[in-house]
C-alpha cells in the first residue's frame, strides 16, 4: 500500500471512551485513539496503568465494560 493509499483507507484499530473494570476498579477510563495503516505506535504507562488490558482486549482475550472497539473495520468478540 503507498502513501496515497494508506490517507483514503479506514483506520486498522479505533477505539472511542473505551472503558474496562473489574469490579471497582476501572483498568482502562476513557480511552480515544486511531491506528491507521502503515502507522506504528506504542503503549506507554506505569504499571497498572491498562497498557496490557488495552491489548487484550484488542485481540479478544477479555471484552470491554463499555465504549467503541474496532479492528479492521469489526467489534473483537470473545
Amino acid at each position: 500500500m503507498n502513501q496515497d493509499q494508506a490517507a483514503c483507507a479506514p483506520p486498522v484499530i479505533v477505539a472511542r471512551k473505551l472503558t474496562r473494570k473489574f469490579g471497582n476498579l476501572e483498568a482502562v477510563a476513557g480511552v480515544d485513539f486511531q491506528v491507521q495503516p502503515n502507522q506504528c505506535i506504542g503503549f506507554l504507562g506505569p504499571n497498572g496503568a491498562g497498557k496490557t488490558t488495552l491489548m487484550r482486549m484488542i485481540y479478544s482475550a477479555i471484552e470491554k465494560t463499555s465504549g467503541e472497539l474496532t479492528v479492521f473495520g469489526l467489534t473483537p468478540m470473545v
